[in-house]
């Protein structure tokens, strides 16, 4: 199997700047009993294929990445490679693939798997549920 690499700066991957920006609209999207609810209306950049989305902050008590892959479905991940813990992931274009942000590039397949790099172990992945044109994603 052939992994794909994000074309980044080795500033980038040292100090670990993620290439995958936080929604435009903080008001899009909130977490409350567990789970957290995404407004696609308020969220542009997650309606359209190969896109990706991460959430921080607020109340949410981990770092969530969400990509709306090319095979047009929603995957949401556990934001936080297993290799260093505090590093961000993101989605690689033109693949079922997310990508550690640091020189290692640790990279996972959508269903969590570590397929290369020194990372001891898969990412956690959540569950996502469509409807009402809203995403919602159970942490858990």
């Amino acid at each position: 199997m052939t992994v794909k690499f994000l074309q980044r700066s080795i500033w980038q991957r040292i100090f670990g700047i993620s290439a995958t920006g936080k929604p435009r609209d903080e008001s899009g999207w909130h977490y409350e009993s567990g789970q957290l609810t995404i407004r696609l209306d308020r969220v542009p950049e997650l309606t359209r294929s190969g896109m990706a989305v991460r959430f921080e902050g607020k109340s949410l008590p981990v770092r969530v990445l969400v990509v709306f892959g090319e095979d047009k479905q929603y995957k949401a991940f556990h934001n936080r490679c297993t290799h260093l813990g505090h590093r961000r992931l993101d989605y690689v274009p033109e693949t079922e693939t997310v990508q550690c942000c640091s020189v290692n590039k640790s990279t996972y397949k959508f269903h969590g798997d570590k397929i290369y790099g020194p990372a001891p172990g898969p990412i956690r992945t959540y569950p996502v549920e469509v409807g009402e044109g809203e995403l919602r994603i159970r942490i858990s």
